[in-house]
């Protein structure tokens, strides 16, 4: 290999999986919008046996290094269920995924790119869809929109030069996700207000907190409600019962009775709306590891009082497929966000709101994000190309 030669190779081994993980901790380290995740959180996604998308899917990661250095990492991957999912949601046969793209050229970018096609089509994969690390569930999608202020919980964050290296590379957009930032202090607007108030008095509509002592029953309501409700969405892939179990495994610590809440209708369950706290105004203090004492800034920052927080983010939210596109299905988002809204504000503290992301051709959701007065504040693109 010449001096300035870049080799992207298969990652193999403890080592070269820490060099995969550590990598953005160097390129974002001047970043001051970048949020160092947790690492043992990262190992877990990537590790099979840990992360029960493994179940159902195959992933191969790669290193680029250059004289030695690693200076680039992509992810290639499949995912069985998301080639029985119908074609004209984005999925199909012949789908397979490229993630956790990471470059310090558009070089080596282009590189990593084709490496990640080349396996691909060795799979019998036609098409390749990104970036999406691993699942629509986890960090879908390049962020173009947005560098200026960092992520909230659960959300990317990538060089902003990515964005023409990959399009440069013939990858197309295929869907772009919206966040919306919401102003929650004021109030939400009178329409909004008046649909509410409405739907309070009705004597068939019921808004109840979760039961945490229940949290398992709880999460399996929740998740069979979105499983139904966002079943035609593009690019949508179900959960599995083994992941419904490690999502509510991870989620129990940040979940707060008065953050989550379901609609009933005459005692059904038809819609429920998650907020968590930002999560991420912790992290970025932490350098991405709990040791040896963060775990324990954690641990009191979440379970003495409420834990106080400017931010709150809305990761799902959703409304049984029945009611969809009725007035019914509307008001019971309204009442939803404006009932988690009041107790973000009076418990926790907070001053704003981060909903999303929105599929931006779900023009249901997008009105809702509107209609509460929220402005999209990042945009994710998920790109496409034929292989």
């Amino acid at each position: 290999m010449q001096a300035g030669e870049v080799r992207v190779t298969p990652v193999a081994g403890k080592k070269a999986l820490s060099e995969f993980v550590d990598l953005p901790f160097r390129l974002y380290a001047d970043d001051p919008n970048w949020v160092p995740p947790l690492k043992d959180e990262v190992y877990g996604l990537l590790t099979p046996g840990k992360n029960p998308w493994f179940e159902h899917a195959e992933a191969q990661l790669f290193l680029a290094r250059r004289a030695g250095q690693v200076v680039g990492r992509i992810s290639a991957h499949i995912d069985h269920l998301a080639l029985k999912q119908p074609v004209e949601q984005g999925m199909g046969p012949g789908t397979g995924f490229w993630g956790f793209y990471e470059a310090e050229s558009a070089e080596i970018g282009n590189a990593l790119l084709a490496e990640a096609e080349k396996w691909l089509r060795a799979k019998g994969m036609t098409k390749m869809l990104g970036p999406v690390s691993f699942a629509m569930w986890d960090e879908p999608g390049l962020l173009i929109e947005g560098h200026d202020h960092p992520p909230t919980v659960m959300m990317g964050f990538n060089s902003a030069d990515y964005q023409a290296w990959i399009e440069a590379a013939g990858h197309q957009k295929v869907e772009d996700l919206y966040t919306y930032a919401l102003p929650i202090v004021e109030g939400f607007p009178e329409l909004t207000q008046r649909i509410v108030a409405m739907g309070e008095k009705s004597g068939k509509i019921h808004i109840r907190r979760v039961n945490k002592r229940k949290f398992d029953q709880e999460a399996a309501l929740i998740l069979s409600i979105l499983n139904d409700a966002w079943s035609d969405n593009w690019g949508f892939v179900p959960f599995t019962p083994a992941e419904v179990a490690y999502a509510g495994k991870k989620l129990k610590p940040i979940v707060f009775e008065d953050l989550i809440r379901v609609a009933e209708i005459d005692g059904e369950p038809v819609a429920f709306m998650m907020t968590i706290p930002d999560l991420n105004e912790q992290l970025v203090k932490y350098g991405g590891s709990l040791w040896p004492f963060n775990w324990a800034k954690l641990l009191w920052w979440l379970n003495v009082g409420k834990p106080q927080v400017t931010t709150m983010r809305v990761p799902l939210m959703g409304v049984v497929k029945k009611l969809q596109g009725t007035r019914t299905a509307s008001q019971l988002a309204f009442m939803l966000i404006e009932y988690i809204r009041r107790d973000a504000i009076s418990k926790f503290g907070a001053t704003r709101g981060d909903f999303g992301w929105v599929l931006s051709s779900n023009g249901p959701m997008v009105s809702v994000g509107e209609a509460v007065g929220g402005k999209v504040n990042k945009v994710y693109r998920i790109y496409e190309k034929a292989l």
